[in-house]
């Protein structure tokens, strides 16, 4: 029988492990020689791959600071649970290095300072696929380096916890050089927003950010120092419970002459709240003279405010609810038999979707050659 860890969990290893050559492959869990994450990144080298039984792994938290490190839960995927834990105060995992993590789950993530995140990348590149954050004080946290790299594709970020302190952000960068977010899925903010981030650029396509008939975020999406950002494809849901009429907002906390370039193209923004509702909030007044913003082919769904001018690239178009198939319960197609159906207008290749977000979470491809709808979702492809 295994000794008792701090967060009670059974560390029934078996033999030991030893460092070996790098691009070894490192086994994890119960009846294993390594039994937590945190036993296999102290001795994993630059290159390794780290496997992990599917199951749960409480109060496991560990720093990681290889070059070409993998990180992957294997089958239904590893469920890292805080339980009081965290490495160096910060995180579940705290990444400094060049890692990819893979089919992990971060939950309940709790520190002193109030921003105890699932996953904290502090310095060098970062992907992150297929896993889940959830009820984590932060989400995703990054620090402010503009060499660092983030990219997260087909993950899923909700459930912030409802305890006062910091803003509880599901996913928040600072400014680092580069993010790209695909295929992820946001819901169930509480005051903070769904995705902020200070990166100097962003590439936000195929994601769905809907919080939810009970969710209480502030912002969905926002971009507060300015930068450039180019947001193609994206669900955008505010709540009835929303904190902030705004769904998505540029430049808030820019500071005087701050460069910053929008393109929003073929995306969905509904609002299921009042008619104080904001689709887009640019702060021009904030940013550089000739700060650009340019919508096309986008669907304002609900009450409030959609300026088009003068950012109009057409194809643009304020809606009623109604006209989606079933907004309420987060159809956001448009309608069978729509007139807007067929009408985008057409836009150069790296401004056209080749691909939609698809349920859960990922993405799937959009048919060539077919006359694209405006927003995010296209017609039924059979």
């Amino acid at each position: 029988m295994g000794r008792l860890g701090r967060s009670g969990l059974a560390l029934a290893c078996v033999g030991s492990a030893a460092a070996g050559s790098a691009g070894q492959t490192l086994r994890v869990g119960a009846g294993r020689a390594l039994c937590t994450l945190a036993q296999a990144v102290r001795i994993a080298r630059d290159g390794d791959q780290i496997l992990l039984d599917a199951g749960r792994y409480p109060g496991d938290v560990a720093v990681a600071t290889q070059r070409g490190l993998t990180i992957r839960g294997l089958g239904r995927g590893a469920v890292f649970d805080a339980q009081g834990r965290s490495a160096e105060g910060k995180a579940i995992l705290v990444v400094r290095g060049e890692v990819a993590v893979e089919n992990c789950e971060f939950r309940g993530a709790r520190v002193p300072d109030g921003n105890g995140a699932g996953l904290r990348f502090e310095s060098g590149r970062l992907v992150v696929r297929r896993c889940r954050f959830f009820d984590n004080e932060m989400g995703l946290l990054t620090a402010n380096d503009p060499r660092q790299e983030l990219a997260v594709h087909d993950c899923t970020f909700g459930a912030a916890p409802r305890h006062e302190g910091l803003l509880h952000h599901l996913l928040y960068t600072g400014t680092i050089g580069r993010f790209t977010l695909s295929g992820s899925r946001f819901g169930q903010g509480w005051r903070g927003h769904l995705v902020k981030t200070r990166a100097l650029r962003s590439l936000i396509v195929y994601n769905r950010l809907d919080d939810g008939p009970d969710g209480e975020a502030s912002y969905e999406l926002e971009f507060p120092n300015g930068g450039d950002h180019f947001v193609l494809g994206n669900v955008i849901v505010q709540s009835p419970r929303s904190r902030n009429p705004a769904l998505l907002s540029l430049g808030a906390e820019a500071r005087e002459g701050t460069a910053a370039r929008l393109v929003l193209v073929h995306n969905t923004l509904v609002n299921l709240g009042d008619a104080r509702g904001r689709f887009v909030h640019a702060w021009l007044e904030r940013l550089a003279q000739g700060a650009s913003v340019r919508m096309a082919n986008n669907l304002f769904a609900g009450p409030g405010d959609a300026r088009f001018e003068p950012f109009d690239g057409g194809g643009n178009y304020r809606i009623a609810p109604a006209a989606l198939r079933d907004a309420a319960a987060g159809d956001d197609r448009l309608a069978a038999g729509s007139p807007l159906a067929g009408t985008a207008v057409p836009l150069p290749p790296e401004e056209t979707p080749q691909a939609e977000f698809s349920a859960p979470v990922g993405t799937r491809a959009l048919p060539a050659g077919r006359r694209l709808s405006p927003g995010a979702l296209q017609p039924p492809f059979s």
